[in-house]
């Protein structure tokens, strides 16, 4: 399993998090675009610390939404999400290939994310959006049941998937994840996440809140750079990884 992390989601003066140690600790970044998070001179430095850590860079585009951070749902007309996409996805290449770099997938962010594991037609329209685009890019999406679902209707675009699990939250039964609203949705704890990465990675599940086990296949695991212990988890997760090798 590859390690990612959602970084380069400061803005302004704001600065988010450890985000330049984070990534001495993973194999990919998903760098935020501008829309939720993220501004140009952001996007550029976070850019050009991914290029020094060789790691991969992945566009994190969402919705149009920096006061809620992109966990709002929004709602827009299939051709105005195909072109907020694909706005957002330029805007990082752009960037990235100013400093002789690129980007190598797209992962959605926050509600954005949500929705399409739970609309087709809004899945659709994103791996449509990514294929006008660039049908070199993979989509990062939550592992599910429904992966071989997701599989066909990405095939029909010539995309390729990269199935993810989480670390750091907590799953219900159906295989989603428990909104942050609720109490306990967000791992801190180091020895319940490196449980949790076991049991994934030696048996193939993760466990929902109720203890339900979750079968999945994952090619990579995320654990969110604004959690208050992101660097502490990275570090420990890639430890234990590095151990397997």
């Amino acid at each position: 399993m590859k390690l990612n992390s959602d970084l380069g989601e400061g803005y302004g003066k704001y600065k988010a998090g450890n985000e330049e140690e984070i990534m001495q600790y993973i194999d990919m970044a998903n760098l935020a675009c501008g829309f939720h998070a993220g501004d140009p001179l952001v996007m550029t430095n976070a850019v050009k610390e991914a290029k020094k850590n060789g790691i991969s860079i992945g566009a994190h585009p969402g919705y149009q939404d920096l006061i809620g951070f992109g966990r709002r749902s929004i709602e827009h007309s299939p051709d105005e999400l195909k072109a907020m996409l694909i706005y957002q996805i330029g805007a990082l290449r752009a960037l990235a290939n100013a400093w002789d770099y690129d980007i190598d997938y797209v992962k959605p962010h926050g509600a954005l994310y949500n929705d399409m594991m739970k609309s087709d037609e809004i899945y659709s329209l994103i791996v449509e959006a990514i294929g006008s685009y660039d049908k070199n890019l993979q989509l990062m999406i939550l592992s599910s049941s429904k992966n071989d679902n997701y599989k066909q209707i990405a095939h029909r675009y010539g995309i390729k998937l990269i199935y993810e699990a989480f670390a750091d939250r907590a799953y219900s039964d159906d295989g989603f994840l428990i909104s942050r609203k609720e109490k306990n949705s967000v791992f801190k704890d180091i020895d319940i996440i490196l449980q949790r990465v076991k049991e994934l990675n030696e048996f193939g599940y993760i466990k929902s809140v109720s203890g339900k086990k979750l079968f999945l296949e994952v090619d990579s695991l995320c654990v969110h750079g604004d959690n208050t212990e992101a660097l502490h988890i990275t570090k420990s997760i890639r430890a234990y990884l590095d151990n397997l090798k």
